[in-house]
């Protein structure tokens, strides 16, 4: 394989699949680059979410397709925002609105406990039978106060109390060492290099 089409539009998603993928000598072209709008996202998992966008950009892009559905989860809100993360506060996407509910909701709880989880896809074509499907999670808390200037999303209040620092103070490389991202996209391509 050497392109696929990258199904989303996230700029931040863009960097960081764009970072961890080229090392493989794989082509990553976003979907915009080809015209291929964004799919649908109506599903109550992530998985059914990650496919119906990677199905999408295949069929669409004539390429393999990788996709990725990820949000935070949250302890005490029963998972919420969960698949609904991008769109927590309504449309449009707002990173800024969408923390500030969050935070706005835990206001008065003590249990803070949150992960990002990741499910990512790769399909060889639209209608493939055999997608690849690997998923991560990443173990943090919310905090009230932003903290950092890199990463994107809930990064700046997404603590690591083992390392002290909240996702958009680490670099990239640390980062992908050990996000949600990172850890899928490992599995996914130890689940390609299985079918070689």
């Amino acid at each position: 394989m050497k392109q696929l089409v990258l199904a989303s539009s996230n700029p931040g998603k863009l960097r960081e699949f764009g970072e961890l993928l080229a090392s493989l000598g794989i082509e990553v072209v976003p979907q915009g680059a080809l015209g291929v709008s964004d799919a649908e996202e109506p599903h109550a998992t992530f998985v059914e979410n990650a496919l119906a966008k990677a199905r999408n950009a295949a069929r669409h892009a004539k390429l393999p397709a990788l996709a990725d559905d990820s949000g935070i989860c949250v302890a005490a809100l029963d998972g919420e925002p969960g698949v609904h993360s991008a769109r927590f506060a309504g449309e449009p996407k707002s990173d800024r609105r969408n923390n500030e509910k969050l935070v706005g909701l835990l206001r008065d709880q003590p249990d803070r406990r949150a992960h990002y989880y990741c499910v990512v896809v790769l399909v060889r074509h639209a209608d493939d039978p055999e997608p690849l499907i690997a998923e991560g999670r990443w173990q943090g808390e919310v905090i009230d106060t932003p903290r950092g200037a890199g990463g994107f999303g809930y990064d700046p209040y997404f603590l690591l109390p083992d390392l002290g620092r909240t996702a958009a103070e680490l670099e990239p490389r640390e980062k992908h060492a050990v996000s949600h991202r990172g850890k899928a996209l490992r599995r996914l391509l130890a689940l390609l290099r299985e079918q070689d």
